[in-house]
């Protein structure tokens, strides 16, 4: 019987959404299209505000990676890595998850490339790249964009998160599948 609930759920549950806000505008007589044409303004100024700090982040982020400093950062944490069994071949993917989405897919798609997806640093990535947020890239533009300058706690329990996150993405993944 649940199951049949989820199912109904999972396919007619943004329909059902977009049928009840239409007939909700439609009875409090509001002009939808006008309301459309608002929020779509909206938006393009929205983003016209987050093109410099995407531009910064895409900057800071080409220049930690081409300047050598992951491979630096990489060997000089390397040890530590080995004596708690955590792969070393997982630590750019910590490096780059909190900064930006699309270098830590690319970091996580050539792990998966040369690991396999069933192996367990294969694994151990993928929890890592679910479980966590580019939090300095939310920082940046949304923040930014929002006009929030104070992020010092918001940065801190951010990357709090991403270190809990990636923590246990590796303790259970060993645990499960080690």
């Amino acid at each position: 019987m649940m199951g049949r609930v989820i199912d109904f759920l999972a396919v007619w549950l943004i329909p059902l959404l977009i049928v009840a806000a239409i007939a909700g505008s439609l009875w409090r007589r509001v002009d939808i299209f006008d309301r459309f044409i608002e929020g779509a303004k909206e938006g393009f100024t929205i983003s016209i505000r987050l093109i410099p700090y995407l531009v910064a982040m895409l900057v800071a982020i080409t220049l930690f990676q081409e300047s050598g400093a992951m491979e630096v950062v990489k060997s000089c944490l390397d040890p530590l890595l080995n004596r708690f069994r955590v792969p070393s071949e997982v630590l750019p993917l910590a490096i780059m998850r909190p900064l930006s989405g699309s270098a830590s897919l690319a970091i996580l798609a050539d792990i998966l490339e040369r690991q396999g997806a069933d192996s367990l640093i294969g694994r151990i990535a993928s929890t890592m790249m679910g479980s966590t947020e580019t939090t300095f890239y939310v920082l940046t533009v949304y923040f930014g964009a929002a006009g929030v300058y104070r992020i010092r706690h918001a940065l801190a329990t951010g990357l709090l998160a991403d270190l809990c996150s990636f923590i246990a993405a590796i303790a259970l993944c060993q645990i499960v599948f080690g």
